[in-house]
């Protein structure tokens, strides 16, 4: 019988001998590395600050100058909880929104929420391709349509045919587009006292502009399509991983909606700092030249040319084509797990596309029916801020839907949503709600 120390200065007997070690020794949890922490919060996250929401953030710095930015500061705790929330149903289910909707609601509400986020998300993606085309002419010159042919080519190819998990990767590089925006706010002088006293201190108009201004702000920076998206790709994940929803197994439940949170909490700052960065960029010199009528963001990049300089203009344009190869495929995407699910269709990006050939066909019909939108009489970039009015209207009860499913035990088992987080849920609802009621009011 050999015998070996055991660390604490007894001796004790080992059958096996000096060579092997005992089978008891316990290791360390291994600690998640940082690319597998990040993921679709980052990604949902860097979508948020799409061509058409850059449009609604240039047109609130232009119009208000720092009047708004404190809008930014007041949605991160609501957005981060909303997106937490999606994050978790998606992750405990194992389904995204629509599929829980599905089967726990009415098939006239389900209908109602998935047609109006097809509409505004076709719309959103027409402006999206639109804006990058001009930006790219405005660049490099040459026919815009040709560009916009080109961007919706490779959008809806890539969605397609890539592999999942390098398609998620490069999603996860694109969202490296973002810096564009910061890097344009360090190219010009901002008074810094009075842009911090806009951040910090909220200015209340009741002027029905500035309501309207403030649904579409919110409206773009907590948005539906984000909300579907980022519940299905936690699903997906599941799939990819062959691994259960937390209500099969309980047992993961404390890592994974750590992960969760890291991941929301980080792509959410991201979101935010990167929409200040274009209101205070906008409103230090569109708003001070008294340029406040911005429609699209290809007209911010091109109305900061002789303010900020060519450099900074060109840094900006980039960055909308950069948000924009990141985002259409979000759009379109949470559109088709959204109409897939309400269908019971096989949904996935994970899946081969002859196995879910519906679910890809309407990837492809929601970027080509957004393209052609930039052919048609209707102008999908001057449909812009009212999609992110419309966005802002329908977050409302899908967000209420959203609370009441994470708080049904026979929804999210042992994981409803509690404590501060239903809170911050139920309270980015009612101020949404608010402000549309506001926005209404006012209007007429």
């Amino acid at each position: 019988m050999n015998r070996r120390n055991n660390g604490t200065g007894q001796r004790v007997s080992s059958p096996r001998g000096p060579a092997h070690a005992p089978s008891t020794v316990r290791r360390r949890p291994k600690r998640p590395r940082l690319r597998e922490i990040i993921g679709p919060g980052l990604i949902t996250g860097a979508s948020d600050d799409d061509p058409s929401g850059i449009a609604t953030y240039s047109q609130a710095g232009a119009r208000f100058g720092f009047g708004l930015c404190w809008s930014m500061f007041a949605a991160y705790p609501l957005m981060a909880a909303v997106q937490m929330i999606s994050a978790r149903i998606g992750r405990t289910t194992g389904h995204g929104i629509a599929g829980n909707v599905a089967r726990f609601y009415p098939k006239w509400l389900l209908t109602s929420i998935v047609t109006l986020l097809l509409v505004a998300n076709t719309i959103n993606i027409g402006a999206d391709l639109g804006a990058m085309a001009d930006v790219t002419a405005l660049v490099i010159g040459g026919p815009p349509h040709l560009y916009l042919l080109l961007f919706a080519g490779f959008c809806a190819v890539t969605e397609v045919i890539s592999r999942y998990d390098r398609y998620v990767r490069l999603l996860k590089w694109l969202t490296l587009a973002l810096l564009a925006y910061v890097a344009t706010l360090f190219m010009v002088r901002v008074p810094w006292g009075e842009a911090l006293l806009g951040i910090v201190v909220p200015r209340i108009s009741w002027d029905a502009d500035y309501l309207t201004t403030i649904v579409a702000v919110f409206g773009t920076t907590i948005s539906p399509y984000l909300f579907f998206w980022q519940a299905s790709e936690e699903a997906e994940d599941l799939r990819v991983h062959r691994r259960k929803p937390l209500n099969g197994s309980p047992a993961q439940g404390p890592t994974e909606l750590h992960r969760i949170e890291i991941d929301t909490l980080g792509g959410m700052a991201a979101a935010n700092l990167v929409a200040l960065a274009i209101m205070l960029t906008t409103a230090v010199t569109l708003h001070t030249a008294n340029i406040t009528d911005i429609e699209t963001s290809a007209q911010a990049a091109e109305a900061l040319r002789p303010l900020a300089g060519s450099y900074a203009s060109i840094v900006f344009a980039l960055g909308i084509v950069g948000t924009g190869l990141l985002a259409v495929p979000v759009l379109a995407g949470s559109a088709a797990y959204a109409l897939g699910e309400a269908r019971r269709w096989p949904v996935g990006l994970a899946r081969k596309p002859m196995k879910a050939k519906a679910f890809y066909g309407s990837i492809v019909a929601a970027t080509a029916i957004g393209a052609i939108m930039n052919f048609a009489h209707i102008d999908p970039i001057s449909a812009l801020y009212w999609t992110a009015v419309i966005n802002g209207t329908v977050a409302v009860p899908v967000m209420a839907i959203m609370m009441l499913l994470a708080g049904r035990a026979e929804v999210m088992g042992p994981f409803t949503i509690r404590g501060p987080l239903k809170w911050l849920g139920w309270t980015a609802a009612l101020l949404m709600g608010a402000a549309v009621v506001g926005m209404f009011l006012t209007a007429f």
